[in-house]
């Protein structure tokens, strides 16, 4: 008996809804245009076809790989649903694909070829891009979310499968691929092809991104990567399970709220430890924002962030403050501040409060229930360049951070993350903490990035897969560490800091690893842009995640690039500024034009874009004024660090009643040559306007704890040195 087309259709349908409990989300962007169509979508299981075909408003013919298309069982299927058989390797195969689109009918298929073992895009074929090109076609992607988890899919023990995981196919809004003109062949079809890439990694970052709170979304990925997981383990050598976790959180949490209302500020002075993330999500869960504390700024720098964030209690350990030998900071602290020790909750751990956090952890419970955009956390910023600020970070914030660090990036729960960035910093928290719990991944949390002899040997130890850092850490890791130490790992991702084209060389050649340096900000939560396995570019900070807008506003004096603006779901919910304790100073920037934005974050740094990878010039205020030229204080360091990339340098300017202003070098090499560094300008056709004027030697450079170079030490250096 002959079935009509479309009762079967109708009937697979609905197997497939009853199995997978399938979710249609952005459907609305199927409606038929009039112009030739091109679906694309990210291939994670055997099940792809089966759910595009049946769930597809139309008749959508779909490519198959003749190689596929001669299998015995799949030549029926190939005739009942009118599959497409294409050699991508065969030009003329293509000609008729391609003629396929320009008739009219609607054509989809999968880039990639292949059923990902990433978890991630694989390589993007270049033919589906050239016929999207060639025919004038509409892309249409959409992404497959949840096949990945099905004994169908090539991800194997990397995952927890299960025989019916719950499937979501989202569609994405029409898109044209933004080719350039003027391009040769070989060329565009590469650029199509990297333009087609970059639409399904937006696909994924729009797709994954869920309007919801923190303790919502690590719940969600409890459930999902099962409450048995271990996702954390520290310097007691005692791994956590996301129950354990979670019950502990519960408990804390409970403690700290009978003392504070919903939403109030608190302060958190702690180390990465399994502990801290407990405190850190037990607040959240309550309903309280904590303020993350930078214990190494000094009393006063911290009181006035506390001041500027209306904090006036602060929370951290005994043991921490006696190991740490921060004794006379506590008490300096202690003057201004109510200073309290968690370790003094222990008589209140009661039966009870137990029997309540195991509960509430066992359950999923939430006690006070949170929006998305509410604040999570305040972070401050580095004050690398003055005094810091209190930078307001929101659930929805750094929940869509991680899912565009991920879109480019891809982890799986088979990842092991060693972390040693502070969580009070940016990179250290979203990095180090919430990314990892959100995919199951397991986190080593090591209290402090300084350590280069023994953090080598815990990251061969552990057995770990990715590392993040700053140039300055990467690089005294990389001294110290053998060859063997680094073996296992699959990404080492350079933040914070400028990389030296030094430190990259180093690990390429000692360990066969290559840095992938990224770039961003606290107030953007923190990443903007990251190289990546498959996009890479040395010397840039790689292409801007997905949902990132920029702009490049001009700069009086530098011809080349222009001042990056940015928007986008990470950018911040608004600053507290120290003159406007507890105010909340919204994102807005004044375009050349004259207009005002909200929304917009003006980075401060001074960039070009090329080829889709952003490249770094400078700090807007990093430029000396010579004579009337602009020159890039950033670049005199690089120019330094090539003949020296084993030690400190930083550039800075000071007033100069002649020239308006001169740079300073602050070195730790013991025995700057001078003409050195003037040959090495003339040898790059640069300007003698960067030659320093002063060479101030120092034993070590002044850094921050988080590895950037502590600019107003050097430049209180520079101006002792003139007088």
């Amino acid at each position: 008996m002959n079935l009509p087309m479309n009762l079967v259709q109708a009937m697979t349908r609905g197997l497939l809804r009853l199995a997978f409990r399938v979710r249609l989300r952005g459907w609305e962007h199927l409606a038929a245009s009039g112009r030739p169509t091109l679906i694309v979508a990210n291939h994670v299981s055997f099940l792809d076809g089966a759910l595009l075909w049946a769930f597809l408003p139309g008749r959508v013919r779909f490519a198959i790989s003749t190689l596929h298309a001669r299998t015995w069982w799949i030549k029926p299927i190939v005739r009942l649903t009118g599959l497409f058989p294409l050699d991508q390797l065969n030009p003329m195969a293509l000609k008729s694909f391609i003629e396929a689109l320009k008739s009219g009918a609607t054509m989809g298929i999968f880039p990639e070829g292949r059923i990902t073992r990433t978890g991630g895009l694989m390589k993007i074929y270049q033919g589906p891009a050239t016929a999207a090109d060639r025919a004038d076609a509409d892309i249409l992607p959409i992404h497959i979310e949840g096949a990945q988890y099905h004994p169908s899919a090539r991800l194997g023990a990397r995952v927890r499968a299960r025989l019916w995981p719950q499937i979501t196919l989202t569609a994405g809004p029409r898109r044209k691929l933004d080719i350039p003109d003027g391009l040769d062949t070989r060329t565009r079809r590469r650029v199509a092809a990297e333009a087609l890439g970059e639409i399904l990694i937006e696909s994924a970052a729009i797709a994954r991104h869920r309007s919801q709170t923190l303790p919502e979304a690590l719940i969600d990925a409890c459930r999902l990567h099962g409450p048995k997981q271990i996702v954390m383990e520290d310097m007691d050598r005692d791994p956590w399970s996301y129950r354990r976790l979670f019950i502990k959180a519960h408990a804390i949490g409970e403690l700290i709220a009978r003392r504070h209302k919903v939403g109030e500020n608190i302060g958190l002075m702690l180390p990465n430890s399994n502990g801290s993330v407990a405190v850190l999500l037990g607040m959240m869960l309550h309903g309280r924002v904590p303020a993350m504390v930078n214990f190494t700024a000094g009393a006063g720098t911290i009181k006035q962030a506390m001041r500027t964030a209306g904090v006036t209690v602060v929370y951290t350990s005994s043991r921490f403050i006696a190991q740490g030998g921060f004794e006379a900071l506590a008490a300096a602290l202690a003057e201004d501040l109510d200073l309290r020790y968690l370790d003094d909750f222990k008589p209140e751990v009661t039966p009870f409060l137990k029997l309540t956090a195991l509960w509430r952890g066992w359950r999923g419970r939430i006690p006070v229930r949170r929006q998305a955009d509410d604040p999570a956390v305040i972070l401050f910023t580095s004050g690398s360049e003055g005094l810091p600020k209190g930078v307001v970070l929101s659930h929805s914030n750094l929940l869509a951070n991680c899912t565009q660090i991920t879109a480019r990036m891809p982890f799986l729960p088979d990842e092991v993350l060693f972390a040693a960035l502070p969580m009070f910093h940016a990179f250290g928290l979203t990095g180090g903490v919430f990314l990892p719990l959100l995919h199951g991944v397991r986190t080593f949390l090591y209290p402090t990035p300084l350590h280069y002899k023994l953090i080598p040997e815990l990251v061969y130890d552990t057995y770990a897969t990715a590392l993040f850092g700053s140039n300055t850490f990467l690089a005294g890791y990389a001294r110290h560490a053998d060859p063997m130490d680094m073996q296992h790992l699959r990404y080492v991702v350079a933040g914070a800091e400028r990389l030296q084209e030094g430190t990259r060389d180093l690990w390429l050649n000692k360990f066969g690893v290559r840095i992938l340096e990224g770039y961003g900000a606290t107030e953007t939560s923190p990443v903007l842009s990251v190289n990546s396995p498959q996009r890479y570019r040395a010397g840039s900070v790689g292409p801007f995640l997905p949902r990132v807008e920029y702009r490049l506003e001009p700069v009086e004096g530098v011809p080349e690039g222009g001042q990056l603006i940015v928007r986008g779901p990470n950018v911040m919910l608004g600053y507290l500024r120290a003159e406007r304790p507890g105010v909340l100073e919204l994102p807005r920037y004044e375009f050349a034009d004259g207009s005002v934005r909200e929304g917009w974050y003006d980075t401060g740094d001074i960039a070009r874009v090329e080829d889709g990878f952003l490249y770094l010039i400078d700090r807007a205020k990093r430029f000396a004024k010579i004579g009337g030229e602009m020159v890039s204080l950033a670049g005199v360091e690089t120019l330094v660090h090539g003949l020296w990339p084993q030690l400190g340098h930083a550039a800075v300017a000071i007033p100069d009643e002649r020239k308006g202003e001169r740079i300073v070098l602050i070195t730790e090499h013991p025995d700057v040559n001078r003409h050195a560094i003037t040959q090495r300008i003339q040898e790059l056709g640069q300007s003698e306007l960067s030659a320093p004027s002063i060479i101030h030697r120092v034993d070590v450079l002044p850094t921050l704890s988080t590895g950037k170079t502590d600019y107003p030490a050097c430049l209180e250096i520079a101006e002792s040195a003139q007088n």
